[in-house]
């Protein structure tokens, strides 16, 4: 007898999810993909998602309000700015320990304070609580363009709230008066930036642009710390870890969705930034940084992500920042997958059910920090879909920040499901991939151990120090590991004609231990067979499962060449259905 299919009716799906909480999502990427988020321009709408936000943050943390409720500090973050202080579901001793020192009121002064020294006025804004260490975000350093320019001066003269989404008026370089004055002023806006990471107790910076410097008609409008004449964030660790902007998911669509085989041309003229990480991060990670260039899509994600947990492990009670350009494309990308993935160990958001943080990241770390979708949208940049499809690729224990012990707090457990209902799920996964086009069949999935629990492990945290109640003093000149751009000679290794061959090259070097590859649908999860996957596996993959239903009820893929068989959309009205959706749109 056939066994029952998950997408039975009733809206029943292995996580259990809800018609309710799934239409939920749903109004609220509708709302995203049509809706530009503005502090000071809030509807209804809008004002019913800050309040659940509130609402779920509330289900494992005690927290204080960093007031923005105007947009006076920043026209393009959350109105309430949630500041996390303790998880308050710990006993009184991890309390004592992890209990924020930090005054909302300093921090709110900060926060005003520091504001000009960062572009569009997003400032080191802390997101997520772990360990007693906050991970934050923010926009790279403002450039004297900005500082002196429109948007400098509403900072200056008229302490107003501004609309930092225009441009800066040009100002000559050679001007004797601006550079004169440039020094001091960056002295005074940089030091109230620098005074706001020491008071989060942030020591480590991530950088992913991939300039130095934003350059606009010959303007530097923004800048770097790893650029900063004076060094003035010399005692901070600084990683420089390029990452391609926004503008490089066209061709992510444009290729159907699939990332694997998809390299970016680190040989542009704009690209001057080297992949530049300290001696110690790169030696415990088991990756070879030195063929950065050569990696896919999914591969560079992969490596990233790996590097960012590794950091936040590896220090007792220093924080990390994490920014690009604006702060609003590639930064949610990795602030996303960093909550998901902290949250699918059982470290984070411990209370939450999958739709829960779904909806959570989504609405906060997206749409109330000014994530333009309907934008990206309109232009088929799609970081937005990218960043939870990728979740298949993070489902592996490698990934993990979690080792050698039960997940504790977990409120998804592996009781939840039915080996039945997970096999199932599965085998509907893979779907009718085999029909789609050829052109796409770079699937290079990695969940080595993802389902084996005696599979050999890399571990990603070998060499961390030991827990000490001591601060540790910032080191000003960690080692470091430089790469450059390499020599346009080795063009091969990044031109798009030779994609397939460095996807091919690159996940030859990975061990699959017996993973299937199958097919080329850029919605498949490879396999292994039925085994019962790990509690990590199932709960990123039910997060992937009702975000995929939500988003094809709502946005839609809008293919560039629509597979023979219509593989993908029949696969996305597949999850659509089995949450109790209908896709209002077609996807094309």
């Amino acid at each position: 007898m056939m066994a029952a299919s998950p997408f039975a009716a009733g809206g029943f799906t292995v996580s259990g999810l809800s018609v309710r909480k799934s239409e939920q999502i749903a109004d609220l990427i509708d709302l995203f993909s049509k809706t530009q988020y503005r502090a000071k321009e809030v509807s209804p709408r809008v004002e019913a998602i800050e309040k659940r936000c509130l609402e779920l943050f509330d289900r494992d943390y005690k927290y204080s309000i960093i007031s923005n409720s105007s947009g006076e500090v920043c026209g393009h973050y959350p109105r309430q700015i949630v500041f996390l202080e303790y998880e308050s579901t710990e006993v009184d001793r991890d309390r004592d320990r992890f209990e924020s020192t930090v005054q909302i009121s300093k921090l709110q002064d900060l926060v005003s304070r520091s504001k000009m020294a960062r572009c569009r006025g997003r400032f080191v804004c802390p997101v997520i609580l772990y360990n007693g260490k906050h991970i934050c975000r923010s926009a790279t350093l403002a450039g004297w363009g900005e500082l002196y320019g429109r948007t400098g001066y509403n900072y200056i003269f008229s302490g107003g709230s501004d609309d930092t989404c225009t441009e800066p008026e040009e100002v000559p370089e050679d001007d004797p008066a601006v550079r004169n004055g440039e020094s001091q002023l960056f002295d005074k806006v940089r030091g109230h930036d620098i005074k706001l990471l020491r008071y989060l107790s942030v020591r480590y910076i991530c950088d992913l642009m991939v300039e130095n410097k934003k350059v606009k008609f010959g303007l530097n409008v923004t800048s770097s710390e790893k650029v900063d004449k004076a060094q003035r964030y010399a005692d901070f660790t600084l990683l420089s870890v390029p990452y391609p902007g926004c503008e490089f998911f066209k061709d992510y669509k444009d290729r159907d969705y699939t990332a694997e085989g998809l390299v970016f041309n680190w040989n542009q003229d704009f690209v001057d930034a080297p992949l530049t990480i300290p001696a110690r991060f790169t030696q415990n990670l088991n990756i070879d940084w030195t063929r950065y260039q050569s990696w896919d899509l999914v591969e560079q994600t992969q490596n990233y992500l790996k590097l960012l947990l590794h950091i936040i492990n590896s220090d007792d009670d220093s924080g990390l920042l994490v920014h690009c350009i604006s702060g609003w494309d590639r930064t949610p990308l990795f602030v996303s997958l960093l909550r998901l993935s902290l949250w699918a160990d059982g470290a984070v958001h411990a209370n939450l059910e999958p739709a829960e943080i779904l909806y959570l990241t989504i609405a906060y770390d997206w749409f109330l920090f000014g994530h333009m979708l309907p934008d990206r949208l309109s232009k088929g940049e799609e970081i937005f879909f990218f960043c939870f499809n990728f979740l298949k690729h993070i489902v592996s224990e490698k990934f993990s920040a979690v080792r050698k012990q039960r997940r504790k707090n977990s409120h998804f457990k592996e009781s939840d499901f039915t080996v039945e209902d997970l096999c199932q799920l599965r085998s509907r996964d893979r779907g009718s991939i085999t029909s789609l086009s050829s052109d796409f069949s770079l699937i290079t999935e990695e969940l080595a151990g993802a389902s084996c629990p005696n599979a050999d492990l890399v571990d990603l945290f070998s060499g961390h120090p030991q827990a000490s109640s001591g601060r540790r003093a910032p080191a000003s000149s960690p080692p470091m590991v430089s790469w450059c751009k390499q020599n346009p000679l080795d063009e091969t290794l990044s031109h798009p004609a030779n994609e397939a061959k460095s996807s091919s090259s690159s996940s030859s070097n990975q061990s699959d231990h017996g993973v299937t590859r199958s097919g080329s649908s850029p919605l498949a999860v490879p396999t292994r067979g039925c085994s019962l996957p790990s509690e990590r596996q199932a709960r990123l993959e039910a997060v992937r499962e009702i975000f995929l239903a939500a988003y094809s009820s709502t946005v839609g893929l809008r293919s560039s060449a629509p597979s023979p068989s219509g593989a993908i959309s029949g696969l996305l009205e597949q999850f659509a259905r089995g949450v109790g959706l209908r896709g209002s749109n077609a996807i094309v």
